[in-house]
């Protein structure tokens, strides 16, 4: 080999973390149409796509699919192309009970594995065959109460079973447009499912998913998709049932934990009400924006400790484990949690105290290992705060 000088880059020094894939949703469309065509939409298959044209490459059109046409292209109204969607179409007597159900192989269960533990959520409406014998239940149809207890188990078989946790939002199928006839979803407990009303359009039985799902995708995960500084919502008018959302009853239906729109005194445009999930209102994880915080935290816990599964773990001279040792790995979960969060403003630390992270990981020395194989560790992360409720004292200044 002749002389020479070989110069080779170092890298891994900046410590720069690739971005975590915190938007990343499943429509799961009932009542889509197959579309003819080698590479066209089929039923019960996944599809990734990454703007409207890439729907309308498999042959989807407004005129053929209305309400899976429709749902993509406001969800990428509020996202712009680029945003990574994955969807999967069901037969028209399909229900949502039936596709979140975590025991039905070909439900929503398939789209999650597909994406290999992408997803952070799911996002379910659909278009029942003519002829649907619509039944209300407490002023929706009474499959999307079914559903809720389903996708709340599916919720926690992905976080347990494929340690990928996920949320699931369902339109509110058939609501009456009556919110006095709705169930109160503050006196349930499924705090991974969220129910959605209103619609684009007066008197739908359907409501405004891809709108929703748009906003959840462009949001950090600690942001509320009620945020108003975010700006309104792309659609000129939304309505609850037969009324527009600024005549309609909103405030009730926001009490009673769904999901919905407002709007406000000198602002034009449509906003998101809040972030309700469908579970008492002191449950931690009530709010979809803690919802996906603690979910995010989990992932990367996860991560960062199935390193440390079937290893060899040093046993101090006491037989607890080393005290070294614990800090060297409550040093890399911590770590870990804040390169991916705390640095991307997903907790809330105080930014005016270098020692406050928002996160803290405990691993307490004495435990017996040798005698348990068991290893327990603490971790808590600080959400934010939200101003949810301004109260002004405004008066006159005599000077």
């Amino acid at each position: 080999m002749l002389p020479r000088v070989k110069i080779i880059f170092a890298n891994g020094a900046l410590g720069q973390v690739e971005a975590m894939a915190d938007g990343c949703l499943g429509f799961l469309a009932l009542g889509a149409k197959e579309v003819e065509g080698d590479a066209s939409f089929k039923l019960g298959k996944a599809y990734t796509v990454k703007k409207l044209a890439g729907l309308e490459a498999l042959g989807v059109t407004a005129e053929n699919n209305p309400n899976l046409y429709r749902n993509v292209k406001d969800f990428y109204a509020e996202t712009g192309d680029g945003a990574e969607l994955w969807i999967m179409g069901f037969a028209e007597a399909s229900t949502f009970a039936s596709v979140l159900d975590k025991d039905t192989a070909a439900g929503a269960k398939a789209l999650i594995r597909a994406a290999n533990g992408k997803l952070r959520g799911l996002i379910a409406f659909k278009t029942p065959a003519e002829g649907y014998a619509l039944t209300v239940k407490n002023g929706l149809d009474e499959d999307v109460t079914a559903a809720m207890v389903k996708a709340q188990g599916l919720g926690e078989w992905a976080t347990d079973d494929l340690r990928a946790p996920i949320f699931t939002l369902i339109e509110g199928y058939g609501f009456t447009g009556d919110a006095s006839e709705l169930q109160a979803l503050t006196t349930m407990e499924y705090n991974r499912v969220g129910i959605v009303i209103g619609d684009t359009m007066p008197n739908s039985k359907n409501a405004c998913m891809g709108v929703v799902a748009g906003r959840i995708a462009v949001s950090p995960v600690q942001r509320k998709i009620s945020r108003v500084k975010d700006g309104a919502l792309k659609p000129l008018a939304i309505y609850i049932g037969d009324q527009l959302v600024e005549l309609a009853d909103v405030e009730t239906i926001h009490e009673k934990g769904y999901i919905t729109f407002t709007t406000f005194a000198g602002r034009t445009g449509y906003y998101i009400a809040d972030d309700n999930l469908a579970t008492k209102v002191a449950d931690d994880y009530r709010g979809l924006s803690n919802r996906r915080v603690i979910d995010k935290a989990y992932r990367i816990a996860y991560n960062t400790t199935l390193d440390t599964l079937n290893d060899e773990v040093p046993i101090a001279s006491d037989g607890n484990l080393s005290p070294a040792w614990c800090a060297a790995l409550k040093s890399d979960v911590e770590q870990a949690i804040i390169s991916n969060m705390t640095a991307n403003g997903n907790l809330g630390n105080d930014p005016g105290d270098p020692n406050d992270t928002g996160v803290e990981c405990i691993i307490d020395y004495k435990q017996k290992v040798l005698s348990t194989s068991q290893m327990a560790v603490k971790l808590r992360v600080k959400p934010n705060g939200y101003a949810k409720y301004i109260d002004v004292e405004l008066g006159l200044k005599a000077a």
